[in-house]
């Protein structure tokens, strides 16, 4: 009889042990968001930023962080290539523009998705931008940023005045960053 309750007593105390010993079943935990970033470098390679993308549900978040840069107001935007070679950073090509549109938040037949709002920079030289978008995405389609050619973030000498096409009249670009998982 004490064999028949020490097998009977270690048969449910392995029970209580195999149930409390597997993990309970969760609530589907959330994937990771998808997100990507860019380093930003002068025309001499040095460091002048990074940029952080990472897609929500209300589109895709875009945060700035500039420094060393010339104080004032600079155009900021998306370029269609993934390709960042100084020291005028043409390789980057054009604005980020799937649709065809034209240029500018303020023009009526704008805008590119690539277009952003100017980055402005203090006297310190430092800057910093945190906005959502649902012009662009990071997710596969014509819309992604992370496909074909890649793409990249350009800061450029001057402000965008939203509606000149194709640049906005922001000047040359002075920082350049390719946009990578």
């Amino acid at each position: 009889m004490k064999r028949l309750l020490l097998v009977g007593a270690t048969m449910l105390l392995s029970g209580c042990a195999s149930a409390t010993s597997d993990p309970a079943p969760s609530a589907a935990s959330d994937p990771e968001p998808l997100a990507a970033g860019a380093s930003l470098r002068d025309k001499d390679g040095k460091d002048v930023g990074a940029v952080t993308l990472i897609q929500t549900p209300d589109g895709t978040r875009i945060a700035v962080t500039g420094y060393r840069l010339p104080p004032g107001k600079h155009g900021l935007h998306i370029h269609a290539v993934g390709e960042c070679t100084p020291p005028d950073f043409a390789s980057a090509g054009g604005h980020f523009n799937p649709a065809g549109k034209q240029h500018g938040s303020l023009n009526p037949a704008g805008s590119h998705a690539g277009d952003l709002p100017n980055l402005v920079v203090a006297d310190s030289g430092e800057a910093g931008m945190d906005i959502t978008t649902k012009a662009f995405t990071l997710e596969p389609g014509p819309n992604s940023l992370l496909g074909g050619k890649g793409t990249s973030v350009v800061i450029h000498a001057a402000a965008d005045d939203e509606k000149t096409d194709p640049t906005g009249n922001s000047g040359a670009r002075i920082a350049c960053g390719v946009i990578a998982k």
